[in-house]
């Protein structure tokens, strides 16, 4: 009995060590939770393998069973310190091109930027490590809409300006929206269907709206993540108004071959520079 979950346990190791890593969002602290999770992992086998050792010390036999369990847990253990190993060089490479990405916002757009959070700190915060602006969405817009209210618009004009601004005319910008997990209403589905769409209707609201204030729309990307990146735990019942945001993220550089990121089998950082298939005009819109 003690064997046969001692095999079931391996069998759930081993499905472990497959785990394949996803989003470049798949950030590196999910690459470097794997690894900590494969370090466990071998810990608990190297104890295991003491264990059986042990038996076969207090029966004094060569039981064939064990030493087959023994063979196995040395070929587990090999195999998860051969991952480790690629792990450990996945994140350092991961972490190679997250320095590349770094902002290096000009001090004149940073101190902007800051200015602008101080003057409306209820709707707009300011991260200059990651050239990230949070709006609050219960200030951006109504419960359940993706129409920008007036302080909103003002604020984005301000914005507007700053990113028009030559200092800043080499800046990317993502859009991102996000909601709770609260289930919508009857009437806001009828608009905006799930969270998810709500959320990526907020982000182009956005998007639209710093375009007619002048930003060239080719500088910009919109996206939805909905209720699936919490700042903190969703609560059904609500009281989670942090997670109900827009985030707009300033980078150097354009958007070409950054549509997806992730990470292969193989532990090696890829990226999806596959062109969208062409579409010809949709005569139902």
């Amino acid at each position: 009995m003690r064997w046969n979950r001692t095999r079931n346990g391996i069998g759930l190791l081993a499905s472990s060590a497959a785990l394949v890593f996803g989003g470049c969002a798949s950030r590196s602290d999910q690459l470097v939770e794997t690894n900590r999770s494969l370090q466990d992992q071998n810990l608990r086998l190297q104890e295991e393998l003491r264990e059986a050792r042990a038996m076969l010390e207090e029966r004094g036999s060569a039981n064939s069973e064990a030493r087959g369990l023994i063979s196995q847990y040395q070929a587990q253990i090999a195999s998860l310190e051969q991952q480790l190993d690629e792990r450990d060089q996945t994140i350092r490479e991961f972490g190679a091109r997250l320095d590349q990405l770094d902002v290096q916002l000009d001090p004149a757009t940073d101190r902007a930027l800051s200015q602008l959070a101080r003057q409306h700190p209820d709707l707009v915060s300011y991260d200059p490590e990651r050239g990230m602006l949070r709006f609050n969405s219960d200030l951006t817009f109504d419960s359940g809409s993706a129409e920008l209210k007036d302080e909103a618009r003002r604020t984005l004009a301000r914005l507007a300006q700053i990113l028009n601004d030559p200092a800043a005319a080499s800046l990317t910008i993502e859009i991102v929206g996000h909601t709770d997990n609260q289930p919508m209403s009857a009437a806001t589905r009828q608009k905006h269907f799930s969270n998810l769409h709500l959320s990526t209707h907020r982000a182009v609201a956005v998007h639209k709206a710093l375009q007619e204030l002048g930003v060239a729309p080719e500088r910009m990307i919109a996206a939805g993540r909905g209720p699936f990146d919490p700042l903190v735990p969703n609560n059904p019942k609500g009281g989670t108004p942090q997670n109900r945001r827009v985030e707009i993220f300033l980078r150097q550089g354009g958007f070409q071959g950054v549509q997806q990121a992730g990470v292969s089998d193989e532990g090696t950082i890829e990226i999806d520079r596959t062109p969208p298939p062409a579409r010809g005009p949709d005569v139902t819109k």
